[in-house]
C-alpha cells in the first residue's frame, strides 16, 4: 500500500514539473545550396546541447525554454555557421534553410595524428596539415599518395633513381627515409616499403592525409624524425554503394578504380580495386632509356567497421599490392621483352616485382574506460634485377599498440604499451656474414605516456615521453613538449620541442648500390641518429567582408648527431659512416589560404630552408656542406573556381622547386673516361604547372574531368643517367654508369581525361 502511494506521489510530482516546463521546438534543414548535408552537428552554445542532422540534412531540438540562443552548425569540409534564434514559450520555430559554404581552410577538420586521439585542427596543440581526398580530386586528380602530397607546403617527392624512378617523401628538406608513413595511425611503411610501396597507396582508399612536420618519435618511434604522414582510410559507413573512376593519359597510362560498399548485418564494408597499366617507350631526352617507368599494378583494399551499441570503434582492413615495374633501353621494353631479358648482361633494364600484404585494425574495448588496441602486420617481398645484378629481399613488420585514455580534471592522459617486430632478409652483404646468411630480426618493446593539460581557454600544455628498447643499442628515450596559446578565438600560437631517433637500414632505404655500378663501403658500425628539434607556429584566421582566410607562419630548427649521409664523391663508390660532427636543418614556412564569398579560393605556400652538415677532422679543421637533394626553397599554389550553377570547377596548381645541391658525377669522353670537370653540382629552379577542369552532373552522380600536367613542359636539363655513352660497354653496363643525378621527373607535358561515377551515399 505504501509502495503504491509512494509511486503515485512521485508520478504526480514528475507530471506537475513536466507540465510546468516551457516545451518549445526548433527545427530546420542544413544544406550546401543543392542538397541536404547529413550528420552535421547542431549545438545550442549556451546549453551545450546538440543533435545531428539526419540523412536528409534535417534536424529538430525540443524541450527548450523560452529565450535567446546561439545555434552553431558545423560539419567536416564546410565552414561553421552561428545564427541567433529567439524561442517563444510552447512554440515551434521553423528556421530558414541553413546554407553552409565549403571550407578549404580545414578549420573544422578532425585530426588524430598529433595526439593519437580525435580532435579538431583548431584545438590540437600539435600543428597538423590536412588535405582531403575531395580537395585532391578537385585540383590535381592524383593517382597515388606520392602525387597527392605535392600540394602540401614543405613536403615534396624525391626521385631516387633515374631508371626505375622510385621515390620517397621529403619533409622540410630531409631525405624520405626520415619520414614515417602511417596507415590509420599504424607504422607499416618502413624501410623497404618506403622505396617501392608508397606508389601502391591509391587515392581511391584515402579519406584524408594528415601531416606533422618535425620529430614525432614520442608517439611513433624511429623513422618519425622529419615528421609523420598519416593516411586515414575511408570510413565504410559513409561511402557510396558503388563507385568508379577511370583515367587515361597521352603517355599511354591508364588508371582505374572500382569500389563496392556492402552492409552485412552490423558490419559496413568497403572493397576497392585499383589497376594501373603503363606499357610504352618514350625517350624525349634521347639518353637511350625510357622517360617513364612501365608497370602493371594491382591493389586490392577492403575495410570493415562494426556498428556497436556503445558507439565505440571496431574496424579491420587489409590490402594486397602487386607491381611489375620495369624500365631500361628500348630493346628491354618493346613487346614486353623484359620477361625473358631479366638479368641480361647485354641489354640493360631494371625489373622489379613487388608483392605486399597488409592487415591492420583498431578495437576499442567495451566499458566506461577508454582502452584501445591498434594492430598491424605487413609482408613485403621484392624480386628484382638491376641490369645483371639480382636483388631479392623480404621484410615483415608486426605492430601492436595498447593505449588507455583517461581524463582527470584538466589533464587528458594517454598511456601506451607498444611492441614491434621486424624481420629483414636479402641476398646482399646486409645479411651476409662469414658463416653464411643471417637475416636481421628485431623485437622492439616500448612504453609512452602523454599528458595534455588544459589551463583555461587559452593555454594547453602537452608533454610526453617514449622509451624503446633495442637489442643492439639498449634503451632510447624520446621526450617532447608542446605549448599552445590561444589569445583570441582566431589566433593560435604553438611551440614544440622534442627529440627523435632513427635506426638506419641502408640496404632497404638507398638502392643506389644496385641501380648503378657503384660499390658500397661502410667504414664503421653505424650508430642511431639522434635529433633535437624546436618549432614555432602562428596561425591566424581572418575575415574580409563575407570572405574568410587564414595564414600560417612556421619556424623550425633541428640539430642532428651521429648523422649518416651517403658520400658519392668517390667515383664508383658510395661511402657510409656517422659523421664526426653535426647536421642542422632550419627554415621558415609561410602559407596563405583565402576563400572569397563568391566561388573563388586560393592557397599559396612557400618554404625556405637550409640543410647543412659540418664534419670535423682530426687536425681540428672542419668543413660545412649542403646536404644533397635538399632544395633551398619550395613553393606551392592552388587557385580554384567553382561555378556551382553549371557544375563546373576550374583548378590551377603550381609547384616550384628552388636550387638544390647535387652529387658530383662525371660525364665520359669519347674514349669512355671521366672528363675533368663534374656536371653542375647545383640544380636550377624549376616549376610544374597543372590545369584541371571538372564537370559535375549532379542528377546522375557523374563527373567528367580533364587536365594538363606540366603544361610548361619542364624536363630535367641533363639526363639523370651518367656513363650511358661509354664506347667500351653496352648502355648501362659501363663501370661509370650511375643513376644518382635524378632530381625531378623527366617526362614532359601530359594531357589526361577521366570519368567518375557513384550511386550516391549509402544510408
Amino acid at each position: 500500500m505504501l509502495n503504491k502511494l509512494s509511486w503515485t506521489i512521485i508520478l504526480l510530482v514528475f507530471v506537475g514539473q513536466y507540465n510546468g516546463i516551457s516545451q518549445s521546438l526548433v527545427q530546420g534543414e542544413v544544406y550546401d545550396g543543392e542538397e541536404g548535408i547529413p550528420f552535421a552537428s547542431i549545438v545550442i552554445l549556451e546549453l551545450q546541447k546538440g543533435v545531428s542532422t539526419d540523412e536528409y540534412g534535417e534536424f529538430s531540438i525540443d524541450f527548450l525554454e523560452e529565450g535567446e540562443y546561439q545555434l552553431q552548425v558545423s560539419t567536416m569540409g564546410f565552414r561553421s555557421k552561428t545564427i541567433e534564434i529567439s524561442v517563444s514559450k510552447n512554440d515551434t520555430l521553423d528556421l530558414e534553410p541553413i546554407v553552409l559554404l565549403e571550407d578549404i581552410l580545414g578549420i573544422n577538420e578532425v585530426v588524430v595524428t598529433g595526439t593519437m586521439k580525435e580532435t579538431f585542427t583548431t584545438t590540437s596543440p600539435i600543428k597538423v596539415d590536412v588535405i582531403t581526398a575531395k580537395y585532391l580530386e578537385k585540383n590535381l586528380a592524383p593517382t597515388n599518395l606520392v602525387e597527392g602530397i605535392s600540394l602540401i607546403n614543405g613536403v615534396q617527392e624525391v626521385v631516387s633513381c633515374g631508371v626505375c624512378f622510385t621515390n620517397s617523401i621529403s619533409i622540410n628538406g630531409l631525405p624520405g627515409a626520415y619520414t614515417a608513413v602511417l596507415m590509420d595511425g599504424m607504422p607499416i611503411y618502413g624501410n623497404l616499403a618506403s622505396v617501392y610501396g608508397l606508389n601502391g597507396i591509391p587515392t581511391m582508399i584515402i579519406d584524408r592525409i594528415e601531416v606533422i612536420k618535425g620529430p614525432s618519435s614520442t608517439l611513433y618511434g624511429s623513422e618519425a624524425v622529419a615528421g609523420v604522414i598519416n593516411i586515414i582510410t575511408k570510413d565504410p559507413a559513409e561511402q557510396a554503394s558503388f563507385s568508379l573512376d577511370i583515367m587515361g593519359t597521352t603517355h599511354g597510362e591508364s588508371f582505374s578504380n572500382l569500389a563496392w560498399s556492402p552492409q552485412l548485418g552490423k558490419w559496413n564494408g568497403y572493397v576497392g580495386l585499383n589497376h594501373v597499366f603503363i606499357n610504352g617507350f618514350h625517350d624525349e631526352n634521347e639518353d637511350l632509356f625510357g622517360d617513364i617507368a612501365n608497370m602493371d599494378r594491382v591493389s586490392l583494399f577492403t575495410k570493415w567497421s562494426k556498428d556497436r551499441a556503445d558507439k565505440k570503434i571496431s574496424s579491420i582492413a587489409a590490402k594486397y599490392y602487386y607491381e611489375d615495374r620495369r624500365n631500361g633501353v628500348e630493346g628491354f621494353l618493346r613487346d614486353r621483352a623484359y620477361q625473358s631479358l631479366r638479368g641480361s648482361e647485354d641489354i640493360y633494364g631494371e625489373s622489379i616485382f613487388t608483392n605486399r600484404m597488409e592487415l591492420f585494425g583498431t578495437h576499442e574495448l567495451a566499458g566506461e574506460e577508454s582502452f584501445k588496441i591498434d594492430y598491424s602486420f605487413s609482408h613485403h617481398a621484392q624480386d628484382s634485377y638491376y641490369g645483371s645484378d639480382y636483388y631479392e629481399a623480404q621484410q615483415q613488420i608486426a605492430f601492436a599498440n595498447f593505449t588507455w585514455n583517461k581524463r582527470v580534471k584538466s589533464h587528458d592522459l594517454l598511456l601506451g604499451l607498444t611492441s614491434r617486430y621486424q624481420a629483414y632478409d636479402d641476398n646482399t652483404i646486409a645479411t651476409r656474414t662469414e658463416s653464411g646468411n643471417e637475416p636481421d630480426h628485431q623485437f622492439i618493446p616500448g612504453v609512452f605516456v602523454q599528458d595534455e593539460w588544459t589551463l583555461g581557454r587559452k593555454w594547453t600544455i602537452l608533454s610526453g615521453m617514449r622509451l624503446d628498447h633495442y637489442q643492439a643499442h639498449g634503451f632510447i628515450a624520446a621526450p617532447r613538449l608542446n605549448v599552445k596559446f590561444k589569445p583570441t578565438t582566431w589566433s593560435t600560437l604553438r611551440a614544440n620541442f622534442g627529440t627523435g631517433f632513427r635506426l638506419v637500414n641502408l640496404f632497404t632505404e638507398d638502392h643506389a648500390f644496385v641501380t648503378g655500378q657503384r660499390t658500397v663501403e661502410i667504414l664503421e658500425e653505424l650508430k642511431p641518429e639522434r635529433s633535437y628539434n624546436a618549432a614555432f607556429n602562428w596561425n591566424q584566421v581572418y575575415t574580409l567582408g563575407n570572405s574568410q582566410g587564414s595564414f600560417d607562419v612556421d619556424a623550425f630548427y633541428t640539430y642532428f648527431t651521429n648523422k649518416i649521409l651517403p658520400d658519392y664523391g668517390t667515383p664508383g663508390k658510395i661511402i657510409y659512416e656517422n659523421i664526426d660532427g653535426f647536421a642542422i636543418t632550419r627554415g621558415i614556412g609561410m602559407s596563405l589560404n583565402h576563400q572569397f564569398s563568391f566561388p573563388l579560393a586560393f592557397n599559396l605556400g612557400a618554404n625556405f630552408q637550409s640543410v647543412e652538415e659540418t664534419e670535423n677532422f682530426a687536425d681540428g679543421s672542419s668543413v660545412k656542406r649542403n646536404v644533397e637533394f635538399a632544395p633551398d626553397w619550395t613553393a606551392v599554389g592552388t587557385v580554384n573556381y567553382n561555378w556551382k550553377k553549371i557544375g563546373l570547377n576550374l583548378a590551377y596548381t603550381l609547384q616550384l622547386t628552388g636550387p638544390m645541391t647535387l652529387p658530383e658525377v662525371y660525364d665520359l669522353n669519347t674514349e669512355g673516361q671521366p672528363i675533368g670537370d663534374p656536371r653542375p653540382t647545383q640544380s636550377a629552379t624549376f616549376a610544374f604547372h597543372n590545369l584541371q577542369l571538372t564537370k559535375s552532373f549532379n542528377a546522375s552522380n557523374w563527373e567528367l574531368y580533364a587536365g594538363i600536367q606540366n603544361f610548361g613542359n619542364y624536363v630535367q636539363g641533363l639526363s639523370p643517367l651518367v656513363g650511358v655513352n661509354d664506347p667500351n660497354f653496352a648502355p648501362g653496363f659501363s663501370p661509370y654508369f650511375d643513376t644518382s643525378y635524378a632530381f625531378s621527373p623527366v617526362h614532359g607535358r601530359e594531357f589526361y581525361l577521366g570519368v567518375r561515377w557513384n550511386t550516391g551515399r549509402k544510408f
